[in-house]
């Protein structure tokens, strides 16, 4: 069966029948080249063979073929757009990511921080979340090979494989005087599309639903369609808020059946077109919608893509919803994944898709093909507009019907998000203070531990200091912008030989920036305490508890929680300016 993604449709034909084709004088069946194409097509890929034979056979050092043959691989890719990319054998785990949400592995999300493997989620239910791997372990070694020097790509093939073997890995964790030792099972991996869905704040009153969607991945729109049904069925929704933040994208067809949920059957949502004929296709929707009618808001940020802007975007062209947040990614180009031979794939650009209004998202042009983009400049950007007759714009992503967005991080916050010290704090302070075992939920032993309920859950000032003093344990320092201008300052007055003169000022400005970065922590208290909640939470509630309790904190559901409230406010930003 083909599958249709994202990134268009999966065709079974491979790439090396398509360069013997062409080499032996025959129009293949899906794209006959014009005389002119087929010519240089037939004598640069006999050159390059030619060319790679010849260096292969011949040259004075022995080289290895694959790796060569990569690297031109790359060098010919790297001058177009940064979505056309080649797979080998051991990159398939990520088609199955992306296009089934599912691989085989131990379920485990890391990044280094620092230089240390850190681990920054573990799937639930899978192996390492059942036997006890924790957020911010730091893992040391994988098959008891040392993690430094490996970079992701290493960690994730020593980790990933046939479902039923095993690997060990070896952490540190704080508050655990030796190493921890796990011998975790590979297994299928499934990764859930849809992290959370429920009414916010609980309040069933209220009736503001909140459904959030992490990636558009095999079984997405059932999981969407059923999360509706579950808060229809309620009779107490009002309102939705569909949240698509960080959203990556995934399967087109999701996209089209998530947004047929709220529009007319047969209704035109995507349309694409490119160099072939067959690129040229409009998307409708499929099905009757479950909520026609219900008021809507799409929450969207500078990390949702693709199949994200689709649902946003078309949404927000046929006046269906309000679009509440920050300006999306900008991505409005269509690849199809091409099998080729000995399992490795090629993902290929083959067209741009246009949302009902007409208009592209797409944010970057690569269309000088030499590894440069540019963006569009607001003068030559075109606009549209939607079924009511509102005015919108090409070339920028899904601008926001209404803004909300959190306080953007200063020096300090940067400094620490650098060194992750807001996750190995979180792990400390989990470690001194660890919930106790008992009946109930993680929820309830929280609330026991700490007195309140985690939507209710401050960080206190002594929590703060705590934070802060652990710092000084760490040896942390970081250098602001402004210090670094000095720096420069400094250097250009001591070559100009101008330091004499204005030492004193310039001891003077340092002075000043040290005092501005010691107030530095005061000033961003609230801020830092919103991070060390977000973090302290991780630590002790499931993901679905977690998401509960943060909407009391996140401004943009907040944003939208208001506006579905006030159904004036609502109309009048679906009405035409």
């Amino acid at each position: 069966m083909k599958s249709k993604t994202f990134f268009g449709r999966v065709h079974v034909r491979l790439l090396a029948g398509l360069f013997v084709a062409l080499a032996l004088g025959f129009a293949v069946g899906f794209w006959v080249p014009r005389d002119d194409d087929f010519f240089a097509l037939r004598k640069n890929y006999q050159i390059f063979g030619a060319l790679y034979e010849e260096l292969v056979a011949g040259y004075v050092d022995r080289l290895d073929p694959e790796k060569l043959m990569r690297r031109g691989i790359d060098a010919m890719l790297r001058d177009l757009d940064p979505y056309t990319v080649f797979y080998d054998q051991a990159d398939h785990a990520d088609i199955d990511i992306m296009m089934r949400g599912r691989y085989g592995g131990v379920g485990l999300n890391a990044a280094f921080f620092d230089g240390k493997l850190t681990v920054t989620a573990p799937v639930e239910g899978t192996s390492s979340y059942r036997q006890g791997v924790r957020a911010g372990d730091v893992i040391t070694h994988i098959a008891g090979q040392p993690t430094e020097g490996l970079t992701l790509d290493d960690v994730q093939n020593l980790l990933r494989g046939e479902p039923g073997t095993t690997v060990e890995i070896t952490v540190e964790r704080a508050g655990e005087p030796a190493p921890l030792h796990f011998l975790l099972m590979r297994e299928q991996v499934r990764l859930k599309n849809l992290s959370f869905h429920g009414f916010v704040d609980d309040d069933t009153a209220a009736g503001i639903g909140y459904i959030k969607l992490d990636r558009f991945a095999e079984g997405a729109a059932a999981d969407v369609r059923q999360a509706l049904q579950d808060l229809q069925r309620t009779g107490r929704l009002r309102g939705l808020i569909l949240d698509l933040r960080d959203n990556p994208g995934g399967l087109l067809e999701a996209a089209v059946e998530i947004a047929g949920l709220f529009v007319p059957r047969h209704t035109a949502l995507v349309s694409t077109r490119g160099r072939q004929p067959e690129s040229e296709r409009v998307y409708r929707t499929p099905q009757a919608p479950l909520a026609p009618e219900l008021p809507l808001a799409v929450l969207v940020n500078g990390l949702s893509a693709s199949a994200s802007e689709i649902v946003a975007g078309a949404l927000q062209d046929l006046d269906r919803a309000v679009i509440v947040g920050e300006r999306s990614f900008g991505k409005g180009l269509v690849q199809i994944v091409r099998p080729l031979p000995y399992n490795t794939s090629l993902k290929l650009t083959t067209a741009r898709y246009y949302i009902p209004s007409g208009r592209s998202i797409q944010a970057l042009d690569y269309g000088r093909h030499d590894g440069t983009a540019t963006t569009t400049p607001d003068s030559l950007r075109h606009a549209f507009t939607t079924a009511g007759g509102r005015t919108v714009f090409d070339g920028r992503g899904v601008e926001p019907d209404v803004e909300a967005a959190p306080e953007a991080p200063g020096a300090l916050e940067q400094a620490l998000d650098r060194r992750a010290a807001f996750l190995f704090f979180a792990s400390h302070f989990a470690a001194t203070h660890p919930l106790p075992e008992g009946d109930g939920s993680a929820s309830d032993r929280f609330a026991r531990t700490f007195g309140v309920a985690p939507a209710d859950f401050e960080v206190s000032d002594t929590v703060l200091d705590a934070f802060r003093s652990w710092l000084d344990t760490q040896h942390f320092t970081y250098q602001t912008p402004a210090e670094h201008t000095l720096a420069t300052l400094t250097e250009r007055l001591e070559e100009s030989g101008y330091m004499a003169e204005t030492g004193d000022e310039v001891a003077a400005l340092r002075a000043e920036i040290e005092r501005q970065k010691a107030a530095d922590f005061e000033r961003h208290r609230a801020r830092l305490k919103e991070r060390l909640r977000t973090e302290l939470l991780a630590r002790y509630l499931s993901e679905e508890a977690r998401i509960r309790a943060s909407m009391t904190h996140d401004q943009t559901v907040r944003a939208a929680f208001r506006l579905l409230q006030d159904s004036a406010a609502y109309a009048a930003i679906l009405r035409p300016r």
